[in-house]
């Protein structure tokens, strides 16, 4: 039936008031500013292009001036609009499928206005039609009337205080409610909003955040590992006045943390709390309330109101959540006829358990079947029931936090399964896990037990998915840091990965990404990587057969390096210098891991202390058992301390020269950049900073010994350090010209400090290979030897002094150097565990 309703006039219940505000800006964009005025008129002209019958627009809701307009011009000017994600191909065909919409509004494409007048029966007070599980693909939707939207526009703008002068800058797409309140209520108050769909992980949105002059942006729980993991801590944010949260529940201990550090910088933290059933907000949390109420999500909003229903839980106090309000939506829509109802609701029970202390709210779980996860509320009935249709009849679904957790009792349709709930809910790859179990647990009455279930899902998240291929990115990550908490956000080095455990990972993953490791892979999340894996697999299917893979420099480097130094020492070919280059690969791999990790001046000292501790502890353990068993090292060896009380002249206590340095000069490097002021500086200019410290490391050398060193001071702390600093400042070295620079100051410093040419070649040429070439294509079996032998140089080193002499001695120089070797991977692979273990202890300790 086509029908012609009359349209309501856009002054009944405007959500854009723009004759008060006309001249002011309301949306930047691109490097446009559009005035509230100016988007008034192109709202109207897109309205007026459909004709002036009433109808159901289907809009891509795209973070792009296009799609923002055509959403206004259906909500504006009487029209019912139905909003979808973007770039969703299969989620848009099935809303079109489902919903029969006589306008759909594409990005990059023309408006399809498919018909004269509407074939819907649309109930007068709709308004607009959003997914009641965020991105699930269910057809059930959510029906929003026009007083919902402008009620919970006008509240959010009241409690949040915003003016004309406010200017939120977009974190999340606008097919979300929370990224539709956003605007409203900007809107609402006169306000601006500046259009991007660049993430808070990308130096271009801080950019675009200071050129336009944001005040404010709202985040998800993961919005907040983004900016922890990003610097955003150390950012200079003048005009930043509140960032508000949502979209699931933020851990307690982070809103302390989060608000105390805004309160110090200059904005709020407004936690909040809402469902797409209520529009958007039911409830929120004054700013000055959140570190003694960090776990609350507070009142209700104005002309809202909140109370537990105590029958739906045993526990004193603990009740339903229940909320009232003008933004209470008419109900739910499953199918085109549903579109002609009005309110069937006057409350909404939220599902959540929650209790009250002090007037303020506290959820203390869910008491339905939805799930919440990268901000997205997920109907897990709904998906599971797809699951048991298309893939296994016997599929169940649970969610936590960080991901949606699938069981099934056989492993035919694991990948099916994954694939499905990506799709379906929109949460990336890494983000669904897939367990297989048979039989699956039920109750005592036969029902499923997602209790149960729920407690393996919150396992399986601090563990390895057992229905992966052997061979992948997480599995090596558990298998070298040994660290089975890891989750898909963490990265190496947020996980405390040091230079040893970087050599195997590295050389692991080289066989997974034989097109080459990604930039900066030691800090990109687990799952990150593991889609780029998967996605350069699609495009390279072939990449699996090759038989060579690109090897990072410093591994290959590291490898030569040891085997330089070992094979001097048997007297099989005169190659010293080994141990040089090695000072100056840790020193680049300082820079890497621990003067990368995110966080403030505590975060990077942890992470230093647990690679300092990984490097010392095992060195003791051998020293000291050498010293014990064989008498041939002192206590000052085994501590380090050598240099302070021993003479000038070589013996044995010499031998260990290089690991007594690495550690003295590792802790002054670590000491320095945790000075709070100093700390905050090498963020800002991490080049100019490691230049100012090559400059000192520098001075020092040439005071103590001027152009070239002696045979035994060529051997002591002070005098080596520069070599540990040029490798510190050539991870710095990001662009061409400071690479030239770096190789200029090199060569200044090395030649002529051996008097020996083969020792400044060999450690001259190193640096430059390692400045210059980040990866070396080597045969995949080469690459894997030089991982193995890298990865224990440091064992390597420490036992080989104990191994060779007597092989050496009795002419046998060949077998001193392959019995050094494999003595030294052994030693690695005993303390492997104590090694691991010394860096966890120290990471988690606050």
């Amino acid at each position: 039936m086509t029908l012609t309703p009359t349209r309501p006039s856009p002054a009944t219940s405007p959500v854009l008031p723009h004759a008060r505000f006309g001249a002011a800006p309301a949306v930047l964009t691109d490097g446009v500013e559009v005035s509230h005025a100016e988007l008034a008129r192109r709202v109207a002209d897109r309205a007026a292009a459909w004709g002036p019958a009433r109808r159901l627009v289907l809009v891509e809701g795209a973070n792009r001036l296009d799609s923002l307009v055509a959403y206004l011009a259906a909500l504006q000017h009487g029209h019912v609009a139905l909003v979808v994600p973007d770039a969703r191909e299969a989620q848009l065909e099935a809303m079109v499928a489902a919903y029969d919409p006589d306008v759909v509004c594409t990005t990059d494409a023309p408006d399809d206005v498919r018909r004269d007048a509407t074939a819907h029966d649309l109930h007068p007070d709709l308004a607009l039609l959003l997914s009641t599980s965020g991105t699930t693909g269910s057809p059930k939707l959510v029906r929003l009337s026009r007083d919902n939207v402008a009620s919970n526009a006008a509240a959010i703008a009241d409690y949040l205080d915003l003016t004309p002068t406010d200017r939120a800058i977009t974190t999340l797409p606008l097919h979300y409610c929370y990224g539709l309140s956003v605007l409203h209520s900007h809107l609402m108050a006169g306000a601006s909003v500046v259009l991007t769909g660049l993430s808070v992980v990308d130096e271009c949105f801080w950019d675009l955040f200071a050129r336009s002059g944001a005040t404010s942006f709202a985040g998800v729980p993961h919005t907040f590992d983004l900016l922890a993991a990003s610097g955003f801590e150390e950012r200079d944010l003048p005009t930043l006045r509140q960032v508000t949260q949502a979209g699931g529940r933020l851990d307690p201990d982070a809103v302390r943390r989060w608000s105390r550090f805004g309160r110090g910088h200059g904005w709020d933290l407004v936690v909040m709390y809402g469902a797409t059933e209520a529009t958007a907000r039911m409830a929120w949390l004054p700013p000055g309330l959140a570190e003694d109420h960090p776990a609350a999500i507070g009142r209700a909003i104005p002309g809202g109101h909140l109370r537990l229903d105590q029958e739906a839980d045993d526990r004193p106090g603990v009740g339903e959540l229940v909320y009232s309000g003008p933004n209470v939506m008419l109900g739910y829509a499953q199918a085109p006829a549903d579109l002609a109802l009005g309110a069937q609701t006057a409350e909404l029970r939220t599902g959540d358990l929650a209790r009250c202390v002090d007037g303020l709210f506290e959820v203390v779980g869910r008491r339905n079947r939805y799930g919440k996860v990268f901000g997205l509320r997920i109907d897990l009935d709904a998906v599971e029931q797809t699951l048991r249709a298309t893939v296994d009849r016997h599929a169940r679904v649970v969610a936590t936090d960080r991901a949606v957790h699938v069981f099934v009792t056989h492993g035919r349709g694991s990948a099916a399964a994954r694939g499905l709930v990506t799709s379906h809910c929109g949460v990336p790859a890494h983000a669904v896990r897939v367990t297989v179990l048979d039989p699956l647990p039920v109750t005592a009455t036969g029902k499923p037990d997602y209790l149960a279930l729920g407690e393996l899902a919150e396992l399986a998240d601090g563990a390895p998915d057992d229905t992966r291929e052997a061979a992948s990115v997480r599995a090596d990550f558990v298998l070298v840091l040994g660290r089975p908490d890891a989750t898909d956000d963490d990265s190496f080095v947020d996980l405390g990965g040091d230079s040893l455990s970087y050599v195997e990972l590295a050389t692991r993953l080289a066989d997974l990404f034989p097109g080459g490791l990604p930039a900066g892979w030691h800090t990109r999340g687990i799952g990150e990587l593991e889609h780029l894996r998967t996605t350069a697999t699609t495009v390279d299917a072939p990449a699996r057969r090759r038989r060579t893979v690109r090897l990072d420099t410093t591994v290959g480097l590291r490898a030569l390096a040891i085997l330089f130094v070992v094979a001097s020492h048997v007297d099989l070919v005169p190659l010293e210098g080994g141990a040089h280059l090695l000072l100056a690969l840790a020193g680049f791999n300082f820079a890497r891991f621990q003067l990368s990790a995110a966080g403030d001046a505590r975060t990077r000292l942890r992470h230093g202390l647990s690679g300092l501790a990984q490097l010392v502890v095992p060195s003791v353990l051998w020293v000291g058992g050498v010293a014990l068993v064989l008498g041939s090292y002192d206590l000052t060896t085994a501590l380090f301390v050598r240099e302070l009380v021993n003479g000038s002249e070589w013996d044995d206590q010499w031998q260990l020269w290089f690991l007594e340095s690495l550690v003295w000069i590792t802790a002054a490097a670590l000491a320095i950049t945790c000075v709070p002021a100093l700390h905050r500086l090498e963020r800002r200019t991490p080049f100019r900073f490691a230049l100012a410290v090559l400059a000192v490391a520098a001075a020092a050398r040439f005071v103590e010994v001027g152009l070239r060193a002696g045979p035994t001071q060529r051997y002591t702390t002070l005098v080596v350090a520069f070599f540990f600093v040029l490798g510190w400042v050539a991870a710095r070295a990001t662009s061409t010209r400071r690479r030239l620079l770096v190789t200029a100051v090199a060569a200044a410093l090395t030649v002529g400090f051996f008097g020996q040419a083969h020792r400044e070649v060999i450690v001259l040429g190193g640096f430059l290979l390692m400045l210059w070439v980040p990866h070396v294509p080597l045969p995949s079996w080469l690459a894997r030897a030089a991982g193995v032998l890298a990865g224990a140089s440091l064992f390597v080193y420490l036992t080989h002094w104990q191994v060779y002499p007597a092989l050496e001695d009795a002419g046998h120089q060949w077998l001193a150097l392959v019995a050094s070797i494999t003595v030294g991977i052994a030693y690695g692979r005993v303390v492997r565990p104590l090694h691991q273990a010394v860096g966890r202890t120290i990471l988690r300790s606050r």
